[in-house]
């Protein structure tokens, strides 16, 4: 069974799918899948479906979604005799569990290489960071579940999927300004800071690629950009680890030189 979230919705048994076309059932799919393997009380996939304004059906209509799932399920499986719908499906006393490997559900998949990027990130390859860092991002297809009406529990497992995602993001370009690709960073940088122009972390790196590009006066563009936003808009100075950059890079601090930083870790207050 293969299970795509990070994206347009898809399930498949054998090549065929058991998505649901009707969006409530589609729904519960997609929040089953999403936490595949684990049980999800009655009342948790009622409040996904209906909210608080549930209708006195709710139970009946939730067993008729599960019925749904299970039907498209079966037909999937078709000749396979090894499996039941009621095996994948499963029912558990006040609950329902979708038991699937970890390894079909793209959201696990990308959790682990994120998990295996930092492990290495952690013991100074670099490299192998940038690697898996890239691989994990490589399984987004959009915005997850873009196809699936959200309800509030979804809502909140999609919240902690896109702040992974960017702190994914964060930490693989973190890897590649360690391996010196600070002209390769720049467009994609420059295209994030325009994406998000709040986003302290995110400038600090564009700042660091820029000054080891040799273009100190950009970096201090970006800076004062940034400044002008935070100021304007939340009548904030930034913080003080991007105010210790922009002051670095001001006086040429030599714990900026990318040559250095190949030589020994970045230091912590002007990392990237």
């Amino acid at each position: 069974m293969n299970i795509a979230l990070l994206g347009p919705l898809s399930a498949e048994i054998a090549e065929v799918s058991i998505v649901p076309n009707a969006g409530k059932p589609r729904q519960l799919l997609a929040l089953l899948a999403m936490n595949a393997n684990q049980v999800l009380p009655v009342p948790t996939l009622m409040e996904e479906i209906w909210g608080t304004e549930m209708p006195r059906s709710a139970l009946t209509t939730l067993q008729t979604y599960i019925l749904q799932l299970r039907r498209l399920v079966g037909s999937a499986l078709g000749d396979d005799r090894s499996r039941a719908p009621k095996d994948i499906l499963v029912t558990r006393h006040g609950g329902y569990l979708l038991q699937v490997p970890r390894s079909g559900v793209d959201a696990y998949e990308y959790e682990r290489l994120a998990a295996a990027g930092r492990r290495a990130f952690d013991r100074g390859e670099f490299a192998a960071a940038s690697a898996a860092y890239d691989e994990a991002l490589a399984l987004w297809r959009g915005p997850a579940l873009v196809d699936v009406r959200i309800g509030p529990v979804l809502e909140v497992e999609l919240a902690r999927l896109e702040e992974s995602r960017l702190g994914v993001l964060e930490r693989r370009i973190e890897a590649d300004l360690r391996l010196g690709r600070y002209d390769e960073l720049l467009p994609e940088l420059t295209a994030l800071i325009g994406r998000h122009p709040l986003h302290e972390n995110l400038h600090a790196q564009c700042m660091t690629a820029l000054y080891r590009s040799g273009r100190q006066w950009r970096a201090l563009e970006v800076y004062q950009g940034l400044r002008g936003r935070l100021v304007e808009e939340l009548g904030l100075e930034p913080s003080a680890r991007v105010r210790a950059l922009h002051q670095a890079i001001l006086t040429a601090d030599p714990a900026l030189d990318g040559a250095a930083a190949h030589r020994r870790p970045v230091p912590d207050l002007y990392a990237a």
